[in-house]
């Protein structure tokens, strides 16, 4: 079996420029090989790479084992099922769906192509959110009790994908992801209800407030494509406060650490200029190359898609 995966890029998305491509060009064992740009753009830096001008050439590629999907939303699910019948190895971005069903469409893809296909949650590889599910299992603060999150950041650019109803965009679908999965994700709990406020500008959700319950706890969060840039995530227990002051887009929205608080006493945990989209491609080489399970598969992004489904159904 091959050592190397070669990648190629559906799309010439800024998170593919800024991040996943230098990511792949970094990763172990991944080779950034081609890019499908319908503008025909080519991406810098990389040594020479095949373009593309159409994805199904992409996706035809006998020298392209895995694809990176950066699509607007609503072409999320429909080309990650086109490259898995294709025969490809799949990642991503979020949300993959909004859609609980569709996504189980798209595991019975996966299971009949025999690739590896996942959506694109960098955090989850952070190992700012590794520490805090271990120490919240362990019981660092006591009992969960409540959860505060908050992303925000000002783009009124009517031409970015965020801001068109058609394709998917606003506040929920862009950030409103990052609270709620991450909530899922170190926690291992599934939400029962919620409700949710919205602004809406032009048919899209500009900001949006939720409130979910839990069996044990509950988790307030807000997020907003119209205010200035801010993360943050604190858990509340009945003995202590864990915070993570820059929990998704660490190293742009400050510096990566954990904060326990227990009474008086406080230990800051901090991780450098970790770089969580690495640390997902190489997840991503080992799972397609050695055939090791991927830590979030579809499975755990049907979850998510449930739960934001919750999170619409209570506007």
């Amino acid at each position: 079996m091959t050592d190397i995966l070669r990648w190629g890029i559906l799309g010439n998305a800024k998170i593919a420029r800024d991040h996943l491509a230098p990511a792949i060009h970094n990763s172990q064992r991944g080779m950034l090989t081609a890019i499908a740009s319908q503008s025909g753009r080519m991406l810098d830096g990389y040594g020479p790479l095949k373009l593309h001008t159409s994805y199904d050439a992409m996706l035809a590629d006998p020298d392209i084992d895995a694809i990176y999907i950066p699509l607007p939303n609503n072409m999320h699910a429909e080309w990650t099922r086109r490259a898995l019948d294709a025969g490809k190895h799949v990642l991503c971005e979020k949300p993959i769906s909004w859609s609980a069903p569709e996504i189980d469409t798209l595991i019975t893809a996966r299971d009949a192509s025999g690739k590896v296909a996942a959506e694109a949650f960098m955090v989850c590889f952070h190992p700012q959110w590794l520490l805090a599910r271990k120490l919240l299992a362990e019981g660092a603060i006591g009992e969960l009790r409540h959860v505060q999150g908050a992303f925000t950041f000002n783009n009124p650019d009517p031409d970015n994908i965020r801001n068109k109803p058609d394709m998917e965009g606003g506040a929920l679908a862009d950030i409103g992801v990052y609270p709620s999965v991450t909530t899922r994700f170190v926690t291992g709990r599934e939400p029962s209800s919620a409700t949710t406020q919205m602004v809406l500008e032009n048919g899209v959700d500009t900001m949006a407030r939720t409130a979910v319950e839990f069996d044990t706890f509950s988790l307030d969060f807000y997020v907003s494509m119209r205010l200035s840039p801010r993360q943050h995530m604190v858990f509340h227990g009945t003995e202590g406060v864990l915070e993570l002051p820059a929990p998704f887009n660490a190293t742009l929205y400050g510096d990566a650490c954990v904060i326990l608080r227990q009474g008086d006493r406080q230990v800051v945990e901090r991780f450098g200029r970790t770089n969580h989209y690495v640390v997902q491609v190489d997840a991503f080489n080992d799972s397609a190359l050695d055939g090791t399970p991927y830590p979030q598969p579809l499975e755990f992004s049907r979850q998510n898609a449930a739960m934001l489904d919750l999170i619409r159904a209570g506007v």
